[in-house]
């Protein structure tokens, strides 16, 4: 069932927004969700996914965040609790960047971390 919570677990800032606007574009669907999550892998033992859904799963909190809809499963928003979402551009590339005070550990390449 979606519904919007009021405790946003995680939120996403303008850049990416506009940059997650801009590939919804790309794919033809200006009306998909915006999925992010938490999965096992990685060194440190927690990596992050994201991805296109067109509708929400029963136990997805659906967040409205700077005109994106997010989808966050149930399993996920306990470690994405105050994370953000960001779009950076560097020398280095760009991408998305979560940035989640949950992480107590992170690997040395930055894509797979750990919570206490």
């Amino acid at each position: 069932m979606e519904s919007v919570q009021q405790a946003q677990p995680i939120t996403i800032t303008a850049k990416a927004a506009e940059k997650v606007a801009e590939f919804m574009k790309q794919e033809g669907n200006r009306a998909l969700f915006l999925r992010v999550y938490v999965t096992g892998g990685g060194c440190s033992g927690l990596s992050y996914g994201m991805g296109f859904e067109e509708k929400a799963d029963e136990d997805d909190a659906v967040l409205d965040q700077n005109g994106v809809k997010l989808l966050v499963d149930s399993y996920s928003q306990r470690y994405l609790k105050g994370a953000n979402v960001d779009y950076v551009e560097s020398l280095m590339g760009s991408g998305f960047k979560i940035n989640n005070p949950n992480v107590t550990k992170s690997c040395s390449c930055g894509h797979s971390f750990n919570t206490e």
